[in-house]
């Protein structure tokens, strides 16, 4: 996303180069299949895991080897700006928490008004409130329910533009458009990008490896636990709700789709920087 910075430390260049002779010996696969002897990696993972960060080094480190590749944002890629999407996902919880509320005829006045007091405190999505209410599970239940059916699906994103851009490029085009958006209404544009000697691209993208996406040959997975990502977002004072309930629930969702997902990954590398298998994976994160 334009004006967004990326710090490379150390233990990003140690993934990478983790991460760099398997990712070569699946773009000889991946290439030899395609006609212009092209490929398309993402690199994906929770927010804040290095994304930005690993894809960087490894499209350096392709580069270096005499293999051109290109990083494209799939953070540029969602229907609204980053403040709009924020209050559609916080709307999308509560309309959703709400209407499960008047479903089970659970909805009366004095529950609403506690329920705005604890809106207005962005404390509705804290799980400790099951205990102390009978009736904020069945708010919380189908506030959470709503918004598994927006985060990273084509309500939120624009999935066929992106899809559409990772097929133009494995069938040769020499130039793709690509799409900038910033995070005020006045940054978004196109930029034309030069692809006649590219052979690699590089998606850097939490949901990169979405199911909504059919023109992946590569997919690489950042592993955390929401713990690990949250501390992560901590160390980079990436908003100002960090420990918000609300936040945590976002994070969790996420995690639980990319490990839906996670089967297609061909390199799975750990957050202490292990390569490991699904089988492996699917146990540290049971």
């Amino acid at each position: 996303m334009p004006g967004d910075k990326i710090e490379i430390g150390d233990s990003h260049i140690a993934k990478a180069r983790t991460i760099f002779p398997a990712l070569v010996e699946q773009l000889k696969k991946a290439a030899a299949s395609n006609s212009f002897g092209r490929a398309v990696v993402c690199v994906h993972g929770g927010s804040g895991v290095g994304k930005s960060e690993i894809a960087s080094i490894l499209s350096y480190m392709l580069t270096s080897a005499g293999i051109k590749s290109y990083t494209m944002s799939g953070d540029n890629y969602p229907h609204r700006i980053p403040i709009y999407n924020d209050a559609e996902r916080l709307h999308t919880f509560r309309e959703g928490g709400v209407r499960a509320l008047a479903t089970s005829k659970l909805s009366n006045p004095s529950v609403i008004a506690k329920l705005q007091e604890l809106q207005k405190a962005d404390d509705d999505a804290n799980e400790a409130h099951i205990s102390e209410y009978d009736w904020f599970k069945t708010y919380l239940d189908g506030g959470r329910s709503a918004l598994e059916n927006y985060l990273g699906t084509p309500k939120e994103i624009d999935f066929e533009e992106v899809d559409s851009i990772l097929s133009a490029f494995l069938n040769g085009a020499d130039k793709l458009w690509l799409k900038r958006m910033g995070r005020d209404e006045a940054s978004l544009w196109y930029d034309e990008v030069d692809m006649s000697d590219t052979k690699v691209l590089i998606l850097e993208w939490t949901h990169g490896n979405s199911d909504y996406l059919s023109n992946v040959d590569i997919p690489i997975l950042l592993n955390s636990t929401p713990e690990e990502t949250l501390e992560h977002r901590r160390s980079r004072n990436r908003d100002g709700k960090l420990d918000s309930p609300f936040t945590m629930l976002i994070l969790n969702i996420e995690q639980e789709k990319i490990k839906s997902q996670a089967s297609k990954a061909k390199i799975i590398i750990t957050k202490s920087g292990e390569l490991i298998d699904f089988e492996t994976f699917s146990k540290l994160m049971a």
